[in-house]
């Protein structure tokens, strides 16, 4: 059991990850801090924290666990905020969506006490944010990608993966790089494409009236497309190398078949179509760890 967790960004993620802490009995007092004070005090109503911090250095005093849950963006400006009380014993994660602008940010910032911070990004999440729609059962059963660098302290590793597994979660282990490599494509991208459709439509003289014709299909497909935008925004230019690869690949995909209904070539159209029903098929989310 931990002591006290310093919870820096007590929003969906944030105040999620208190709510799960506390149901499992793995934390005794949660201090939490937000640039919005209106945040931090809804927190504490709610009883996702214990005691609202009014800075992020004062949410890490005492604390043996910190969690960051803020932008990715504002990760080395947290760091720098509350260095001086990082101490080898302290347990230092995140749940940001990308991994490698962290990683720099920590080396750059933690410097010698980079060893206490494990990289982590749950697979989880909803459309809507704020702490009012934390929920004790957003990690429940889901993904929590760790990325480790050879500075990592082995101790604080095992501590975090202990504590996802208590949690609910399955764990995995990969590179920085390779994470950001594999999310640029099942993730970043399509949230990308999903971005790009809705404006598409909505920027047509008649895309409101195509738009209250979409069915289910259109609802699915089209949904992460309501994620926040200030996220999505940071995520997309961290990860930007590996995303517009992806994307480059993708537009190569997709003027392929273009080209095949340009010339009416029905059969390799089928083929296409075909491989890609048959690969979504097959395709199961699984617990099984990637390759680094």
């Amino acid at each position: 059991m931990f002591e006290q967790l310093g919870l820096i960004g007590c929003g969906l993620m944030g105040g999620s990850f208190a709510l799960a802490l506390k149901r499992a009995g793995l934390v005794k007092r949660v201090v939490g801090y937000s640039k919005s004070p209106s945040t931090t005090e809804r927190a504490r109503q709610m009883g996702v924290i214990d005691v609202e911090a009014p800075s992020a250095l004062l949410a890490v005093s005492g604390a043996d666990i910190v969690l960051l849950a803020v932008p990715v963006s504002a990760t080395e400006a947290t760091f720098k905020a509350i260095r001086h009380l990082i101490t080898p014993n302290t347990l230092v994660m995140d749940v940001g969506s990308t991994k490698r602008d962290v990683v720099d940010a920590a080396r750059r910032v933690l410097r010698d006490q980079v060893g206490c911070f494990v990289p982590a990004h749950p697979i989880t999440g909803k459309e809507v944010s704020g702490v009012e729609h934390a929920d004790a059962n957003l990690y429940t059963d889901k993904q929590v990608i760790l990325t480790p660098i050879e500075r990592t302290f082995t101790a604080q590793l095992s501590r975090a993966t202990s504590l996802w597994t208590q949690l609910g979660c399955h764990v995995l282990q990969m590179s920085p790089q390779a994470h950001d490599a594999a999310y640029a494509a099942v993730s970043h991208l399509p949230h990308l494409i999903a971005f790009a459709l809705m404006n598409s439509i909505s920027a047509q003289s008649h895309g409101t009236d195509y738009l209250s014709l979409a069915g289910p299909g259109f609802r699915d497909f089209s949904r992460i497309a309501a994620s926040d935008p200030k996220m999505w925004r940071d995520i997309l230019v961290a990860n930007r190398e590996e995303l517009l690869a992806q994307s480059k690949l993708f537009q190569q995909t997709l003027q392929s078949l273009e080209k095949l209904i340009s010339s009416s070539d029905g059969d390799a159209l089928e083929r296409l179509i075909g491989m890609a029903s048959d690969t979504r098929s097959h395709w199961r989310i699984s617990a099984k760890k990637p390759n680094k």
